[in-house]
């Protein structure tokens, strides 16, 4: 194994990790108000959420660039006040992953959330639980393996991203290359033993988190 490979494939597995945390928070609250509220808009909301899984990965790509770029609202604004430059660094490879992720996360958080028993929480707020006791003693232990499966499939889904990518963080050899535009870049040079060499290590860290999260949602719980 080379050291471009190693290096790509490592920075596959970081990048992927940190779109991954950068979602939990997020995706965890979601998925517990989507679960337990009703609100006006929720509709709209779960419409919006769910988006990234039905569109164009490039269409996600093409919005993210036109909000974080430099004459976008969100990239103008943290750049000239922060200082900080989203696009076409490491940072928009973990901004494509976290935004392409995200549903899943969700998805699964809602399922796990409606899974536990609401007549546990009912009894510990009549014992005089506060409602972040009750969260953090009940809800949140009983939905655990549903939140990391849904964690582990989130971390697939982002080992794996290449549209959006693509399009907001471009192929800087060294920089934003992943895995699976590592595996397009070879091919398009007519490296087909270097994009195989990718290929089966992108397939076996895919199988290795589906495989995990698979695991989670079938085993019982203690």
């Amino acid at each position: 194994m080379n050291d471009d490979i190693v290096q790509i494939t490592f920075f596959t597995l970081w990048v992927a990790a940190l779109g991954t945390a950068v979602i939990l928070p997020p995706g965890i609250l979601l998925g517990w108000l989507l679960a337990r509220r009703s609100w006006p808009g929720k509709t709209v909301v779960e419409t919006l959420v769910a988006l990234p899984l039905v569109i164009p990965p490039v269409a996600t790509g093409l919005i993210l660039l036109k909000l974080f770029g430099r004459r976008g609202p969100l990239g103008g604004f943290l750049e000239n006040v922060l200082g900080l430059e989203i696009v076409f660094t490491w940072k928009a490879v973990v901004l494509a992953t976290a935004v392409m992720s995200l549903p899943l996360l969700v998805r699964a958080a809602r399922v796990a959330f409606e899974e536990v028993d609401r007549r546990l929480e009912d009894t510990a707020r009549t014992l005089g639980a506060s409602p972040l006791d009750v969260f953090f003693s009940i809800t949140l232990p009983l939905a655990r393996r549903g939140l990391l499966a849904g964690t582990v499939l989130a971390f697939a889904r982002a080992l794996g991203e290449f549209g959006a990518t693509v399009m907001v963080a471009g192929m800087i050899p060294g920089e934003t290359i992943t895995l699976s535009l590592g595996i397009y870049q070879h091919v398009q040079l007519g490296e087909d033993s270097a994009a195989l060499g990718l290929l089966g290590i992108s397939v076996a860290l895919a199988f290795a988190a589906v495989w995990g999260s698979e695991r989670l949602l079938r085993k019982r719980p203690a």
